[in-house]
């Protein structure tokens, strides 16, 4: 069978490069032709002639369906007078031939375009009947005659050998032999009138009708049937064996899919069907993988040919698909895998796509339909084999040869064609799922991380694991780059696609390297690995830059590659160093694109600090304590903590401060509150761990640390409004009311309710004064007051009132709370009740308090000062008349009503003075009273 299979293979090899030869032939000819007849018009038209022009020129009104075959495929024409000298029809004109080099159809010599030209007739311009004006529809009568029946005719025909072979079995009228005779005969008899017609000059297609085009339907019934028979012989009788069955039945189908020259697409889709059904046909007691994907190759190959000529895309995609669907049908159905003929059906397609199907002029449309689905399937294909041969293929040294070459043609189809680049895609995530599966889903190494140990083969990785690996990671490193340069000009989204993978491949590789190969901790020499990854990247970048005009802001290619190389510092400086100085490194990597600025106007700098930052938070959130709890200690401020947390936050202010300087815009507002929430971020920690004695993991909040962090947010919200009121900012100026209103949600939430000494029995502090009422409520009373003061001529009057009312609201409760402490101690429990004189002291407390706010209002101004007071003075005045009344006894219940009598007038008093005061100096300047 062996031998058998190599001859067919020559003999289809022989075919396919005659039928290209004459193709070639007929080009050199049919231009020649143009040439002449161009000539033969311009002397026409020097000398004056008045006939109109020929149909020829490509001007005329015959349809491109009246010129030529199935699917724009010119017919050879039979006409008398337009043959050969030996009586043989001329060759045929192919659909690229057909064309000018402007990319104009002409009708070419020898073709039924020329002959409908030639039988115009010049004085009246009139084509024949043959051809249909563009836009006119056949009608129902030419619809059901001229298509309808000829497809079920064909279809009868062909089922009709079927029927026959059948009914003899049945009957048992015919032996075997004499059945299978019969139906060849019908079979080749079918396809022989098929060409007959065909030669005869019948002139089919007409306009409307290209889909019933006789010849071509007569010539597949024939191809059916003797494609059937052939199976029938081998598969039901056993006349022939395998080796010759195999060798007939891809004799049909290669010779079906090069007719398709003669007869359209679909003739030769039939033929690339039966091509692809072949190997399934045909069984075999020991395969022979080289004999199946050899055999595939040739169809694989005939098909680029022939599908170039007419420009078929589908047939092109559906040869590809065939071809790689068969590579992976054996990659999952064998239990040892031949590598080599794998390898050889994976690199085929890329190969003929590449060499055979694309033109250099589509590297201009690398998105037009009929470029791209022959790529993308390519490229999906090949990635799927990659990944099939890694799973299934064992990892072994054949296995990883074999992924190398795979991965090395995908890339080298889409530089030598640019429109392939998704064969490059295809490539560069196959090779990251290869790394992937290699480095975890095999489990070659032992693999130490967070204290769980996963040992899986302590031999180790195979022998060429780690030079394949180093190949491939070179092979897209070089690439990449080169490509992204070359590119960059001509084709922007190209280039940035082969910077992508240049740095993605490549960093993944090393990085997984490090992570199951490496020391997890400290690894000095990956370290050194991948900041040699960021050095060539940022050259790269570098490289490109040379090509763009001064003070340019960057390619999408060389930004990439500046990201890049940027990535693999920060991997390297994990893979080199520590927790803690990590953590520090990173917080200095921050300011290095905002410094880089002032060399590189980059666009891609701002958002490379912001991503820094951005990871640095991931940090902090994965791990608060930096280093470990355990390894934090217990000493307050200076700890890993205080760098840990406030170099980053250093870094992103200084990042801030150079990215508005050098590049405004939104990055510089984002970096801004970044920049505000470290600040916060550090001082929060560095007070939860002082205050909890090294605990940071402790889930009770108290009172005191709530404080700090309101204290700490109320400060942060001042220092906001600081910066706006220098450099105005949308982050500053939004920034300070959200932190503000935070504030105050701390205030009421915990302050007023949750953690309040009444509901929690808190120990207050032994201290008469400095206790933590003062720390929870006066500090940060006073704090909103001095906010609210700064921020009232800058924010909205709204958030300005709030922050009032929330400074009274916490003077209130200092006031109160106080009092309590005065009669019960350190403890302050609501659950122990009031005495008398206790609640006589919140009545007059509150009443002074009510003053005293009023009075500041009104040396301020405020409106919303003086409504506080009132609401407090109508508590106070609530409490006197509702609760005291019945609660107080004797003399306490005297005076507080003689107190609050003495207030209330003295209030009264005070506006009367007021109001008349106001009214006097209005009257004075002539301004009208104020509506009370």
């Amino acid at each position: 069978m062996i031998t058998t299979g190599v001859i067919f293979l020559g003999l289809i090899a022989l075919a396919l490069f005659t039928i290209w030869n004459q193709n070639n032939r007929i080009k050199v000819l049919e231009f020649e032709l143009r040439a002449l007849q161009k000539a033969f018009m311009a002397m026409r038209d020097r000398l004056g002639g008045d006939a109109a022009a020929p149909a020829g020129t490509g001007t005329g009104d015959v349809s491109a369906n009246a010129a030529g075959g199935p699917d724009g495929i010119p017919v050879a024409a039979a006409a008398p007078g337009n043959g050969s000298a030996d009586g043989e029809t001329p060759g045929i004109a192919t659909g690229s031939s057909g064309a000018d080099e402007d990319g104009s159809a002409s009708p070419q010599p020898g073709t039924m375009a020329a002959s409908v030209a030639h039988e115009t007739s010049p004085k009246d311009g009139q084509a024949t009947a043959t051809a249909r004006k563009p836009g006119q529809k056949p009608d129902l009568e030419s619809a059901l005659g001229g298509r309808w029946a000829v497809w079920v005719g064909g279809l009868a025909l062909a089922l009709g050998g079927l029927f026959l072979v059948r009914y003899t079995i049945e009957a048992g009228l015919l032996g075997p032999k004499t059945r299978l005779t019969l139906a060849a005969m019908l079979g080749i008899l079918a396809a022989g009138g098929g060409e007959w017609l065909r030669r005869s000059g019948l002139k089919l297609p007409i306009a409307g009708l290209a889909g019933a085009y006789l010849p071509g339907i007569l010539t597949a019934a024939g191809a059916f049937i003797l494609f059937g028979t052939v199976y029938a012989a081998h598969g039901y009788y056993g006349f022939i064996g395998p080796a010759f069955a195999f060798v007939l039945l891809g004799l049909i189908s290669v010779a079906s899919i090069a007719l398709a020259l003669l007869h359209g697409q679909a003739f030769g889709g039939l033929g690339l069907i039966g091509s692809l059904a072949t190997p399934a046909l045909v069984s075999s007691d020991a395969p022979n993988p080289w004999a199946l994907f050899g055999f595939l190759a040739i169809v694989l190959a005939a098909t680029a040919f022939i599908a170039r000529i007419g420009r078929w895309w589908p047939m092109m995609s559906a040869a590809i698909a065939g071809t790689g669907l068969w590579c992976l049908a054996y990659l999952y159905s064998v239990s040892e895998i031949a590598v080599a003929p794998v390898v050889f059906a994976a690199i085929m397609p890329v190969a003929a796509l590449t060499a055979v199907w694309l033109r250099p002029e589509d590297d201009d449309r690398p998105l037009a339909l009929d470029v791209l689905p022959a790529t993308l399937a390519t490229a999906v294909l090949g990635g799927l084999e990659i990944a099939g041969l890694s799973v299934h293929g064992g990892m072994n040294d054949p296995v990883l040869i074999g992924i190398v070459a795979i991965i090395a043609a995908l890339v080298a189809g889409p530089v030598w064609r640019r429109a392939a680049l998704p064969l490059a895609i295809g490539a560069g995530l196959a090779a990251i799922f290869w790394q992937l599966w290699a480095q975890f889903g095999a489990l070659y190494a032992i693999i130490e991380f967070e204290g769980v140990i996963i040992e899986s083969d302590p031999a180790g990785p195979p022998t060429l694991m780690m030079p394949a690996s180093w190949l491939v990671l070179v092979l897209f490193l070089a690439a990449g780059i080169w490509q992204a340069r070359r590119l960059q000009d001509a084709a922007r989204h190209t280039a940035a696609c082969w910077a992508l993978f240049a740095a993605a491949v490549p960093l993944l590789t090393i990085s997984l390297m490090w992570l199951t190969l490496g020391n997890i901790n400290i690894d000095i020499v990956y370290a050194f690995l991948l900041l040699a990854l960021a050095a060539i990247l940022t050259a790269g970048a570098e490289l490109l830059n040379r090509k763009l005009p001064p003070q340019h802001p960057g390619s999408p290619a060389l930004w990439v590659l500046a990201s890049g190389g940027f990535a693999s510092l920060i991997v390297a400086i994990h893979a080199g160093t520590g927790p803690g100085m990590t953590s520090v490194l990173c917080g200095v990597a921050i300011t290095l694109p905002a410094l880089a600025l002032r060399l590189r106007p980059w666009k891609v700098l701002p958002p490379l600090s912001v991503a820094t930052s951005l990871f640095v938070l991931g940090r902090i959130a994965y791990e608060p304590s930096i280093v470990g709890e355990e390894f934090l200690g217990a000493t307050p401020v200076f700890n890993w903590l205080l760098p840990g947390y406030g170099v980053p936050a250093l870094g992103a202010i200084f990042a801030a401060w150079q990215i508005r300087t050098l590049a405004d815009g939104r990055m510089r507002h984002v970096m801004e509150a970044l920049s505000a929430l470290f600040v916060l971020l550090t001082a929060a920690i560095l007070v939860r761990h002082a205050m909890n004695d090294g605990e940071l993991y402790r889930d009770a909040l108290s009172l005191a640390e709530q404080a700090i962090y309101t204290l700490i947010a109320i400060g942060g919200g001042a220092i906001l409004v600081a910066l706006d009121s220098r450099s105005p900012s949308p982050v500053f100026r939004i920034g300070s009311m959200i932190i503000g209103g935070l504030s105050m949600v701390f205030i009421v939430t915990s302050h007023f309710v949750a953690l309040n000494p009444l509901v929690t029995n808190e120990s207050t502090g032994k201290i008469t004064f400095f206790n933590l009422l003062l720390l929870a409520y006066l500090m940060p009373g006073a704090a909103m007051a001095a906010l609210a003061l700064y921020a009232r001529p800058k924010r909205p009057q709204p958030y300005v009132a709030c922050l009032g009312l929330t400074s009274a609201a916490l003077a209130f409760a200092y006031v109160s709370l106080s009092i309590r402490r005065l009669y019960w101690g350190e403890y302050i429990g609501s659950w122990k009740g009031l005495t008398g004189w206790e609640n006589y002291t919140y009545s007059a407390a509150w009443l002074a308090i009510g003053v005293a706010i009023l009075v500041i209002g009104i040396r301020l101004r405020s409106t919303t000062l003086r409504l506080a007071s009132a609401v407090l003075i109508v508590i106070s005045v609530a409490k006197v008349f509702l609760f005291d009344m019945s609660q107080l006894e004797g003399v306490l219940r005297a005076l507080s009503f003689i107190g609050l009598g003495v207030v209330l007038i003295g209030i009264g008093v005070f506006y009367q003075r007021m109001i008349a005061s106001s009214s006097t100096a209005r009257e004075t300047v002539g301004e009208p009273a104020p509506e009370v």
